[in-house]
């Protein structure tokens, strides 16, 4: 049961709200590629295409499925936090087309200043959704920090012929959103005392939705790639996949879908602390119209945490499944674009 708690402001106890934490792309990239390299035939799926999640074979028709992800508080509400926290982490292993199974907990917590039932609420937040997930929680691990963090270690199961990645997406496939953008404006706005109440509930409904049931209708429907988008924005996993692939993708703008109010509050100044690591690191894979806008351009940018998938399906297969799940939620989900041959002198990422 969810404690009463007085009122305070978790998002004052983090330095950098949401996967907007994230760690620069370009430093991050290479210290993975001066790693030493392991040869392994039962690895089906590492670091080298900056996948959502490990793929490790242990038996001829099932593989285990490895992620992890935690961050700093982006809304104030602890038990909400768990569960955005938790949605985020599943969400690596929709990606793939697999099913959690199991969870760790990943908590740092301060040892003054905040009660311990607030820990408490941020704990049952993530296990309402592990439950939701039909995973099991089996343990964690805790450690003394100035600063909250919380998230999940989790593991999922498939079957090694039908593991979805960032790396099968073909000419002529229409790319699905199947959640709208602006988290991380939204979410610096509420760190800075300056978000609506109504944007705020529209952003939370966002982070907090599982991608569980865009992960079954995307095998349903035949998807060639998937991705889901978190801190390094909408460009940034964009680019991942087409590197993967090896193709372009070519979006439009006008059809992205947004959360309504990040916009403006875009427009206003609000931006996160992510979002210019996210320019640095991936415009040069992109090239954008004159006709997108600086607003645009820093939405497209944005950190989000807990974001929709991005799948490269066949057009028909597109149009139908985004059909399907609009019927069965009040979310907005889009075709944003396709993806093409890739020509040597185009940039990965097309822009209109």
């Amino acid at each position: 049961m969810k404690a009463t708690l007085p009122e305070i402001r978790l998002t004052q106890w983090a330095d950098c709200a949401g996967c907007a934490a994230k760690m620069d792309a370009l430093a991050l990239v290479d210290a993975l590629n001066r790693l030493p390299k392991r040869e392994d035939p039962n690895l089906l799926v590492g670091v080298e295409t900056s996948d959502d999640a490990g793929v490790y074979r242990i038996a001829e028709n099932l593989a285990l499925v490895e992620t992890v992800d935690f961050f700093p508080p982006l809304v104030d509400d602890p038990y909400i936090f768990g569960q955005i926290a938790a949605a985020n982490a599943l969400s690596d292993i929709y990606a793939m087309g697999a099913k959690p199974v199991t969870a760790l907990n990943l908590v740092a917590f301060p040892n003054e200043g905040l009660a311990a039932e607030v820990l408490h609420n941020i704990l049952l937040g993530g296990v309402s959704k592990l439950d939701e997930a039909g995973a099991a929680l089996v343990g964690g691990h805790s450690i003394m920090d100035r600063e909250v963090k919380y998230g999940l270690a989790v593991t999922g199961l498939v079957d090694p012929a039908e593991t979805i990645t960032n790396a099968g997406a073909q000419a002529g496939d229409s790319l699905v959103l199947t959640k709208p953008i602006g988290v991380g404006v939204i979410t610096t706005a509420i760190k800075q005392g300056r978000a609506d109440a109504l944007v705020v509930e529209r952003a939370t409904a966002v982070m907090t939705l599982l991608n569980r049931r865009a992960s079954e209708l995307m095998l349903e429907f035949g998807v060639h790639a998937c991705t889901d988008i978190s801190g390094y924005g909408l460009l940034g996993h964009a680019m991942e996949m087409a590197r993967a692939s090896g193709v372009s993708l070519e979006l439009d703008h006008a059809v992205v879908p947004c959360i309504p109010g990040a916009r403006e509050l875009c427009t206003q100044g609000f931006k996160s602390g992510g979002l210019d690591n996210n320019r640095r690191a991936f415009s040069p894979a992109v090239r954008m119209s004159p006709t997108v806008s600086a607003t645009w351009q820093d939405l497209l940018f944005d950190p989000q945490t807990s974001g929709g998938l991005l799948m490269a399906l066949p057009e028909a297969a597109a149009i139908e499944m985004r059909r399907k799940l609009m019927n069965e939620r009040q979310m907005d989900i889009a075709v944003i674009g396709k993806a093409a041959v890739k020509d040597k002198r185009d940039a990965w990422i097309l822009v209109r």
